[in-house]
Parts: C-alpha cells; sequence; structure tokens
C-alpha cells in the first residue's frame, strides 16, 4: 500500500528551486513527487515507509533547508526577514556616501567594512542556493543575484587593489551596488513571503479546525468523567462531551442530546443545522446552541475536513495547461540571460568601446533585473487564492487543470433527479399486483435500504413514516398501511445494477428486484412506475412518485444561458418527466431514458466537440463525470459520483455554488493570464533596457524585487474582487 508523507522546505523562491528540487529527488529514485516552491511543501508517494532521514540530506544537499513534516508556527520574524534587518544598517551608509559629502563614507576601506557582512550573507544565503541548483541541474534566480552581486563586489575590490594610493580608488567602488542588490533582493523577498502567506490563509484557517482540546469522556470505576484530551490524541469509538461554543474534534454521529451545528466552514451553507441523536457530525464545525455526546467514526487524516484539506492541496499542486509554457521558458531563463549579460559585456565594451566599468555595470544590470520567478509565481498564487476560500466556501476543486477546464466549458450536460430536483420524493401511488403485499413492500424496503440513490432513500423513508397508499391489481382506493412494514432477514446478494436498480435473492432462491421501467418487458411498460418490483422477472408492484424541482434551479440556468453555454438534460428518467423539469427550467435540449453506457456514450461525443460539464449525483452518472472535460457532484451525491466528479459542491442545498464555480474559474484563469503578460512582459522590456545602459544595477535590483510583488499583489487582489 502506498504511503504520502509532505515536508517543508525553506528556501524556494521560484520554479526553478521547485525543479531542482524534483530532480534532485526523482534521481535518487522517488517516482511520485510534487514540489510547490509557493507553500514550500514537497509531497512524496512511495510503497511502504519514506525513509525523512534520506530526504532531509537529499534536500539539504540541492541546497535548500529541510523543516519537517509540521512546519511550527512562529509569532518571530522569519528567517528572511531577519537577514533583510540585518544587511539593511550596512547598505543604508553605502548609498548614503552617493549624496552625503561626509569624507569618512568615501573611504574605501570603510565601504569594504560596511559590504562585506552584507555579501557574507548574500553569498550563505543565495550562494548556497545557486550551487545547489547547478548542482541539480536547474540553475535557479540565484544564480543570477549571486553573480551580479559578486561581479560588483570584486570588482570593486581588484579596482581598490590595483590604485591604491593613486587618488583614483573611488572610480572602482561599486560596493554599495554590490550590498544594494543584495538587501533590495531580500526585501522582495521578505514582500513576497508576506503575499504568500496572504494567498495560503485559507488553507491555514482550515488546518486550524483540526487543532484543539476535547472533552472525553471516559468510564473509570463505574463512573463517567471528563479527561481534556487534544483533537490529535483523539481515536474512532470515543466519546466525546460537547457544549455550545465548541468545535466538533473529529466525525461523528450524535448519541444523546441535540445541536444547532454552523457548518460553513466545510459546506459553505450560513445556516445553523439542527443535529438529533443519529445523525453524523463533521469534524471541525462549530455547536452554536446545545450539548450532547458525540461518538467519534474517523479521526485524524480519515476525517471529512482533512479529506479537503488534502484535495485543496492537491488541486493547488496541479498545474494548468497555460503554466507549462512558463515552466519551458523558465527551464532555460538562466543560462539565456547569463549568456545576455556575457554578450552585454563583450559588445559594449570591445564592439562599442564602451568602458571597462560601464560595460561590467551593464551586465550586472542585466543579470539581476531578470526575473523568472514572476513566470513561476503566476499560476500557482491566483490558484492558490481562488482554490483556497472557494473551499471554505464549499466547492471544491480536485485540481488547478479543472479550474481552467471550467472556463472554457460551452455545454453543461445537467442529471435531473437530485440534481435539479430536490431529490426529497414523497410516494404518490402504488399498485400491486401479487395479493402477498406485505411481503412485496418486506423486499422492496430490504432492497431499496442498501441503495444509495435519492429515489431509494425516499421510498426507505416514506416506509418508515407509514405512508403508503397502497392499491391492489390496479386499482383505485386503498387504505394507508397501519404500521411499518418488517425488515426481512433472509434476503441475500443483494447488489446495486448501474442504471438499472437493486437485485437480491430470498431465502426460497428466488430473484428480486427494484429499480426502473428498464426491468420490465414490453407488455408490462403501461403498468410501469417510477420504482418497480419484480419477483423472478415478474411485475409485483409499481409507485409513482413526486419530486419538487430545486428553486435556484432556473436561476443558474438562466445564468449559463446568458454566459453563451449550452444546457441539456440528460437522464434515465421516462420522457415525460424529463420534459416537464426542462419546460420549467429552460433547458432547450433533452435525452430521457438514457442507460449509462448511453450517457457515456453522448458525454464523450459532447466533450469531444467542445469542452463539456456534466452535473450528476448517482453511480449511474460515474462513467458520465469521469469522461466529461467537467465533471461535477453534488455534495448529496454517491461516493462514486464524488470520486469520480472533478469539482464536487459540498453545499448541497443551493446549486448556484456551480454558478460561483463557473464564475471563480473564469476569474482565475484571468488572473493567471494578466499574471503571466505581466512576468513576460517585464522581462522582455528590462533585459533590453539593462543591456543599453539604461538602468544601473541598483535600479536594476530594486525593479527584479518589485516585479514578483505585482503578480503576487495581483493574485491576493483576487480575494476580494466580487465574482460577477
Amino acid at each position: 500500500m502506498s504511503k504520502e508523507i509532505t515536508v517543508n522546505v525553506d528556501g524556494m523562491t521560484c520554479a526553478n528551486c521547485a525543479a531542482g528540487i524534483h530532480r534532485k529527488l526523482t534521481k535518487a529514485g522517488y517516482q511520485k513527487v510534487d514540489v510547490s516552491f509557493a507553500t514550500g511543501e514537497v509531497t512524496i508517494e512511495e510503497e511502504g515507509p519514506v525513509d525523512l532521514d534520506r530526504v532531509r540530506a537529499l534536500i539539504s544537499d540541492a541546497g535548500y533547508t529541510y523543516v519537517g513534516e509540521k512546519r511550527k508556527e512562529s509569532s518571530g520574524l522569519a528567517p528572511i526577514e531577519k537577514m533583510f534587518l540585518f544587511t539593511l544598517p550596512f547598505t543604508l551608509p553605502l548609498l548614503a556616501h552617493m549624496v552625503l559629502p561626509w569624507h569618512v563614507l568615501h573611504d574605501p576601506l570603510v565601504q569594504l567594512a560596511l559590504c562585506l557582512p552584507v555579501m557574507a550573507i548574500g553569498i550563505a544565503h543565495f550562494g548556497k542556493s545557486a550551487f545547489g541548483s547547478l548542482r541539480n541541474g536547474v540553475p535557479n534566480m540565484d544564480v543570477l543575484i549571486f553573480i551580479g552581486s559578486v561581479s560588483a563586489f570584486v570588482y570593486s575590490i581588484v579596482g581598490v587593489a590595483l590604485h591604491w594610493g593613486t587618488g583614483q580608488e573611488s572610480q572602482y567602488l561599486f560596493f554599495e551596488t554590490a550590498a544594494t542588490i543584495i538587501t533590495l533582493v531580500l526585501m522582495g523577498n521578505v514582500i513576497e513571503h508576506r503575499a504568500v502567506k496572504q494567498t495560503t490563509t485559507a488553507i491555514s484557517d482550515l488546518g486550524q479546525l483540526q487543532e484543539g482540546i476535547a472533552k472525553k469522556t471516559v468510564e473509570e470505576n463505574g463512573k463517567w468523567k471528563i479527561v481534556e484530551t487534544a483533537f490529535r490524541e483523539l481515536v474512532a469509538g470515543n466519546l466525546v462531551q460537547v457544549n455550545s461554543g465548541d468545535s466538533i474534534p473529529a466525525d461523528g454521529i450524535l448519541e444523546s442530546g441535540a445541536l444547532h451545528v454552523n457548518e460553513s466552514m466545510i459546506t459553505g451553507e450560513s445556516e445553523p443545522v439542527r443535529k438529533v441523536q443519529g445523525e453524523t457530525l463533521i469534524g471541525g464545525t462549530i455547536v452554536l446552541d446545545g450539548n450532547g455526546i458525540v461518538r467519534l467514526t474517523a479521526t485524524g487524516q480519515s476525517t471529512v475536513l482533512a479529506g479537503i484539506i488534502a484535495m485543496v492541496k492537491k488541486a493547488q499542486q496541479e498545474k494548468p495547461s497555460m503554466q507549462r509554457l512558463a515552466d519551458r521558458v523558465s527551464a532555460v531563463f538562466v543560462p539565456v540571460v547569463v549568456g545576455i549579460a556575457l554578450l552585454t559585456f563583450l559588445l559594449g565594451h570591445f564592439a562599442f568601446h564602451i568602458g571597462l566599468q560601464a560595460a561590467i555595470m551593464n551586465a550586472v544590470a542585466v543579470l539581476v533585473i531578470s526575473c523568472p520567478c514572476a513566470m513561476g509565481l503566476a499560476t500557482p498564487t491566483a490558484v492558490m487564492v481562488g482554490l483556497g476560500p472557494s473551499a471554505k466556501g464549499g466547492i471544491l476543486f480536485k485540481g488547478g487543470e479543472s479550474v481552467e477546464q471550467l472556463s472554457k466549458v460551452k455545454r453543461v450536460v445537467f442529471d435531473k433527479t437530485g440534481t435539479l430536483t430536490t431529490g426529497e420524493m414523497r410516494v404518490g401511488d402504488i399498485l400491486f399486483f401479487t395479493s402477498d403485499e406485505t411481503e412485496a413492500l418486506q423486499m422492496l424496503a430490504a432492497l431499496e435500504e442498501k441503495s444509495s440513490h435519492s429515489i431509494a432513500k425516499a421510498v426507505v423513508k416514506e416506509l418508515e413514516n407509514r405512508k403508503w397508499n397502497s392499491k391492489a391489481s390496479g386499482e383505485r382506493g386503498g387504505d394507508v398501511l397501519p404500521s411499518p412494514v418488517p425488515r426481512p432477514s433472509s434476503i441475500k446478494d443483494i447488489e446495486e445494477e448501474k442504471g438499472l436498480g437493486m437485485r437480491g435473492t430470498d431465502a426460497k432462491g428466488r430473484t428480486w428486484q427494484a429499480g426502473s421501467f428498464k426491468l420490465l418487458s414490453d407488455h408490462e411498460l403501461k403498468h410501469a412506475g417510477d420504482v418497480n418490483l419484480l419477483c423472478d422477472g415478474q411485475l409485483v408492484a409499481s409507485l409513482t412518485l413526486e419530486d419538487d424541482i430545486r428553486p435556484d434551479a432556473k436561476t443558474l440556468v438562466d445564468f449559463l444561458h446568458s454566459k453563451g453555454i449550452e444546457t441539456v438534460l440528460l437522464s434515465g428518467d421516462r420522457q415525460e418527466k424529463c420534459d416537464r423539469v426542462a419546460k420549467q427550467t429552460g433547458i432547450h435540449e433533452v435525452y430521457a431514458e438514457q442507460r449509462p453506457e448511453d450517457k457515456l456514450r453522448l458525454i464523450t461525443q459532447w466533450a469531444d466537440e467542445h469542452p463539456t460539464a456534466m452535473v450528476g449525483d448517482g453511480i449511474n452518472d460515474a462513467p458520465a463525470l469521469t469522461r466529461a472535460t467537467v465533471g461535477i457532484s453534488l455534495s448529496g451525491a454517491t461516493q462514486v459520483a464524488v470520486n469520480a466528479a472533478s469539482v464536487v459542491i459540498m453545499d448541497s442545498g443551493g446549486l448556484l455554488r456551480i454558478r460561483e464555480a463557473f464564475q471563480l474559474g473564469h476569474h482565475t484563469v484571468l488572473t493567471i493570464k494578466q499574471n503571466l503578460f505581466w512576468a513576460f512582459a517585464y522581462n522582455m522590456v528590462a533585459i533590453p533596457l539593462a543591456a543599453f545602459g539604461f538602468l544601473n544595477p541598483m535600479v536594476a535590483a530594486l525593479s527584479m524585487a518589485f516585479s514578483d510583488v505585482v503578480v503576487i499583489g495581483n493574485a491576493v487582489r483576487f480575494k476580494f474582487k466580487r465574482l460577477d
């Protein structure tokens, strides 16, 4: 069985840093590796346990700092902030000598003394990363910073050494340039560090819901007492007391009491949900009112919340196709820039007879103004900002690719039952074609309670509420059954047949089936109901059901039409019922009475023509959800459908979450495009300006430092954007 571990790494500043670590780990034999420089996380999936000591050694050898599986939250300054604050007091006097006439600041030895501490930090920080990336074969941005700052520093030392005592030393002093490059880049890294934290706050907030102290109830000497226990130490089966204001520590079932629970942080649903004995509770949700005892059913990484966090992290790591161009450019960016800088020096000095120091400074400016980071940050920052809050709002994307694909969708295909309709069905009439009505209802109950389909749930609920209107042999009238139908214990081998219904065998060897009209022979179709019960292929009972259309279904369809998106109703239900739903919602195209293989064939055909989204909730929708360009599943769907979908709507109370998902996809892709445009445009304009001598190295370093900030700032701006 494969095991996945995630460790934190410090020191990654660009896509090439992540690529270097990825190459180092894959060359060491790890096959499934995901590296995110934006979040500073490295995920490894292996068969069997992962040797963390070996991973630590490989990451350190690559030039980066291994933090561990859990990043310690610190209220103090981050290492990058400490380095910046250390270098700043030494850099400011070096800059001041350019405007202040103080003789001491012009002394070469004083400038060297001020520059040395800054260079020590620069070589330790940027040099370690630069040499590590070169060893990995993927040179990163720190190579450019290191070469540029060291070139200016070495040129200054050589110039002073060769002209000491001649009075010309000041012509060769560029210590302020070397120090300023390092300090300004560190400042940019600090701003970038703080801005990136803004893009990941949503996941951090969700992670905080997993922390806390629970009131575990334990029995000791025949008496119950409360023991305070950390959430992470709880196990399935523990009993936990919850009161008003408490966070439910893990998934569970309410054993006693009654609660009003705020589930908005998981589902996005703002209205409190009432929970009574026997109902399920989601870990991380908040008790607004009431108290009770919860029996935990899942803890740790098995909870719904842990699954959401894992899903969102995985989605943030996945790269949309438009990022691949930026990655390809980033892979060759550093060698190309070094070549341009070298060419700038050679042509400037030898071809255009520019002075040695001017030619060197132009080359240094080319090195430090170039910024591959902006290209690498363009997509992950936008995706993190978009997907994090969407998870808290009840919209889960399983990958960055699904966000991009959703923005391209030209056709949306809807299932009917439980999707456009509420799925909360009421039994209208029941027709019996057998004298043993009790046995028929027993078998129907036994089969349907094993199904997760919304129709089956409605049938079982009606049985339990004893609201069946029985009509024998197709006649009108009948009595309400006086008591609940007893469940048989003899039926066995119950299984679900996709698109048809449920099948099982009783103690007499008879085969019972409960499902759609597709189970019936041609001559029985005139008696077909929404649910039909057969014994050895013979119809024994049929039911008609009534289902209400979701109040926001038409609003969603109108929104899609306003965006030029076609809508289709694709259902296994009967034609007349599908036509009624389509008419009320405004859907123009209807395909009714479709088997799962028919749905799959149509979805395949449409997806090949145009990007197509499928919205469904049943097992019979799973193949179509998988084949669609984007599969969208509601939270009340079967687990199979949820697993098959690429977008999961956690709030089952409203289809308008799907509208938000489309808006989110559009604005996320728009932000990515804006970021990539800035990243490419900046480098295309800045590098020639530096090469032709229009920018000195200090201005170039300042420009480079803020190019990343522009990209991240645009992504953070998306966080506060209205999704209209």
